[in-house]
């Protein structure tokens, strides 16, 4: 699903008008009547007070039709139209003639107003919409601030009033707090944002019939994935496979005190399909992965049983002929020795061309010292699965917002030509295109130890079964995260773990 700017979805609105055809106030029209059809599913109730406050433009049109349509449903509505000018949309003027034949409209114009409230209100903003240029100011400050304050639920029809849809807010600015917004035929950049969280809520999309033909050909750096395009990638198995077809993968993880990512890393490759799985670690984590996961082979590293960390002098000899994909970075520590092998790792696998994923400590190596001037030798296309604070580390910058964040995680994703998933709600998948894709999956339930391993592991597993790594990325991500949510319907969010995650992977 592909998110436009705001100058698109104009377009977009324009185009459908003329080649549909379809006049303007119908569009609205349809466009509120999906959002009532939402409404009725999420609020069957119909005991509560419906307060809806409308602006003057397209956005407050809306809020008129839906609800000239929850009173005719047998909803009690209460309306407030905000004047906070003189200039009326034309829309919004033919909704407000058509609404008052049935509910009286109350006038908003004062800014010492004070508003009253019952925490069992649902409050329906439709004040301004995506159309939102500027800082909120007078009025509609006053009356956003005593939204905010009020304990009821509110809903955002399509924006939250305050919020830009494609560009950053200033950080005083005044913003409504939604529970839910309902956005119209395809989902805002803001809504993809950690910064917006707070204002946004729980958002979902409802299909107002825009022209697919002009979103098709709409070109966009952005794009969010739908359960049905994501699980399109998986690739059926065919009857006579064997575990050769699927893949020998390795993964290099462990060290004193953290096998616990090796196994859970391991555990998910498996779990996610590869044929053969080996795991590289130091020797004291043979017996560890032996007994924990016996479906694994185990190649250990030279040096004592007390050895800390892994410093293989990987070789060609070493890797050729025998993996068709490497991960490498769960529990590993940080060490100067062990960088070396992970630079000497990724040179032999540019040289033979073998997919890697480098996670966790792997990146962390790169993040220090001479690490940052070898951090080139990561192969191209090769996919980093950071969370938010590994990836300041490892490009030695912080950023001011989530917009510049963005921006950050392109260029680099672009400047080195990899594919960096920046782990977190909605976890963005930067490709060496320049694009995004937005995953769809996953809950606060992940935000436990030991889960980054897990998403390694079975990105591991995709890339030997041979996806190409921005299918592997795409796919592992959103996998990942349907895991957490089944595990999250059976444990609760509060009391998952990562190894229950493993336990719901299904493909």
């Amino acid at each position: 699903m592909k998110i436009l700017s705001l100058n698109q979805i104009r377009e977009a609105d324009v185009y459908t008008t003329k080649y549909e055809p379809i006049a303007s106030i119908d569009l609205m029209e349809r466009a509120s009547k999906a959002f009532v059809d939402w409404f009725c599913v999420k609020f069957k109730e119909r005991k509560q007070t419906i307060k809806i406050f409308c602006g003057l433009g397209d956005n407050g049109g809306d809020g008129l039709a839906i609800a000239r349509m929850l009173h005719n449903l047998g909803y009690d509505i209460a309306v407030f139209v905000v004047k906070y000018s003189e200039k009326f949309s034309e829309n919004f003027v033919i909704n407000l003639e058509r609404l008052e034949k049935q509910l009286d409209v109350e006038v908003l114009d004062n800014e010492k107003l004070i508003l009253e409230f019952n925490k069992n209100d649902l409050i329906l903003d439709a004040i301004f919409g995506s159309g939102l240029s500027r800082s909120l100011e007078g009025l509609t400050k006053t009356i956003v601030e005593q939204l905010n304050r009020s304990e009821a639920q509110i809903i955002s029809v399509d924006m939250p009033t305050g919020l830009m849809a494609d560009k950053r807010n200033n950080i005083s600015d005044t913003i409504i707090k939604s529970t839910h917004t309902i956005g119209f035929q395809l989902p805002k950049l803001a809504f993809m944002l950690p910064q917006n969280a707070e204002f946004v809520g729980d958002w979902h999309i409802v299909d107002i019939g825009l022209h697919q033909e002009f979103i098709q050909k709409s070109e966009t750096r952005y794009f969010y994935s739908t359960p049905n395009e994501v699980e399109r990638l998986i690739k059926p198995r065919k009857k006579f496979s064997h575990k050769g077809t699927f893949g020998h993968a390795l993964l290099v993880a462990g060290s004193y005190g953290m096998m616990g990512a090796a196994v859970l890393s391991a555990r998910a490759c498996m779990r996610s399909g590869v044929g053969k799985l080996t795991v590289h670690s130091i020797p004291a984590g043979l017996q560890i992965m032996q007994m924990l996961l016996p479906e694994a082979m185990y190649w250990e590293a030279l040096g004592g049983k007390t050895d800390s960390f892994i410093s293989t002098q990987f070789t060609t000899k070493d890797i050729s002929g025998q993996y068709q994909a490497i991960g490498i970075g769960p529990g590993l520590g940080v060490h100067g020795k062990l960088r070396e092998s992970i630079e000497q790792l990724c040179e032999v696998c540019t040289k033979l061309n073998i997919p890697m994923v480098l996670d966790a400590d792997a990146l962390n190596n790169f993040s220090i010292g001479k690490g940052r001037d070898t951090i080139k030798k990561i192969p191209q296309n090769s996919i980093l699965t950071p969370h938010p604070k590994e990836f300041q580390k490892l490009i030695n910058k912080t950023w001011t917002d989530d917009y510049q964040k963005l921006e950050l995680l392109m260029q680099f994703a672009v400047n080195q030509q990899v594919i960096v998933c920046l782990k977190g709600a909605n976890t963005a998948i930067a490709l060496p295109d320049g694009t995004f894709h937005f995953n769809a999956s996953g809950n606060p339930g992940m935000a436990t130890a030991g889960s980054g391993d897990v998403l390694t592991g079975m990105i591991l597993a995709l890339l030997a079964q041979g996806y190409i790594p921005a299918e592997a990325a795409i796919l592992g991500v959103y996998q990942h995260g349907l895991a957490g949510d089944r595990a999250a319907q059976k444990r609760g969010m509060i009391n998952m773990i990562a190894s229950d995650i493993v336990e719901n992977i299904r493909f």
